[in-house]
């Protein structure tokens, strides 16, 4: 299979902002676990807590959101050098920066990372492209939730979706922000990447690393992205 996963930012970090070094050795376990199964991956990490706090310290120093956007980018690219390096000689060397390179990378038979690319795109929406440019058989998302609620998961009587059609998805999202850092679950670039291109898109808890051989493997887990094809 050749599958896109993007991995929340959030995921790498513990409440006090520390690297949790020992997620970043399970995620390379796994994915070099995946690999020698046959399959290929891309991997887009996102920025998580210190993109955050960046974004934050610099909106208020006067930044404009393409500036803070710029900082979420440069994040979420060291966050996918670390993982680079957990990867060690499985990862292509450099993390990619440019979609024309990405074309080429993939088909090196090494696993491609990436971060942010470009101001006004989330690395949700990088991964989607990603996955409907390299023509990936899946896209997985590990988040920080079990998967799409119908409403705010943390409202009481929420209740998690194992399904949801996209035009759907868009209207439980609409509410979420669309400032540098505000990007939360899937943005709507990101949706619209996935609509247009009917990628099968799966959306888990990537707390417990072991979920994403679940997802490979196609077992029941998290919110599986629908595409109405009439």
């Amino acid at each position: 299979m050749r599958a896109v996963l993007k991995i929340g930012g959030s995921l790498l970090y513990d409440d006090d902002g520390q690297v949790r070094i020992d997620r970043l050795r399970e995620y390379a376990e796994s994915i070099k676990s995946l690999v020698k199964d046959g399959h290929s991956l891309v991997v887009v990490v996102g920025g998580g807590k210190p993109a955050r706090i960046f974004i934050n310290a610099a909106r208020e120093l006067g930044a404009n959101e393409a500036q803070c956007d710029w900082l979420g980018i440069k994040l979420a690219r060291n966050n996918a050098e670390l993982l680079c390096a957990a990867l060690g000689d499985y990862a292509y060397p450099k993390i990619i920066d440019d979609y024309d390179e990405l074309e080429v990378a993939v088909n090196l038979s090494k696993v491609v990372l990436m971060g942010g690319m470009v101001p006004g795109q989330s690395t949700n929406a990088v991964a989607a492209a990603s996955a409907e440019l390299i023509h990936a058989d899946m896209l997985f998302n590990a988040t920080n939730v079990d998967g799409v609620y119908d409403r705010n998961p943390e409202e009481k009587g929420a209740k998690k979706l194992d399904s949801v059609d996209v035009s759907k998805l868009r209207e439980i999202l609409s509410s979420e922000g669309t400032k540098a850092g505000q990007y939360n679950l899937f943005d709507p670039v990101a949706i619209g990447i996935v609509e247009r291109s009917h990628i099968p898109t799966v959306i888990f808890n990537g707390n417990n690393t072991k979920n994403l051989e679940k997802a490979f493997n196609k077992e029941k887990i998290g919110t599986q992205i629908m595409h109405n094809t009439k």
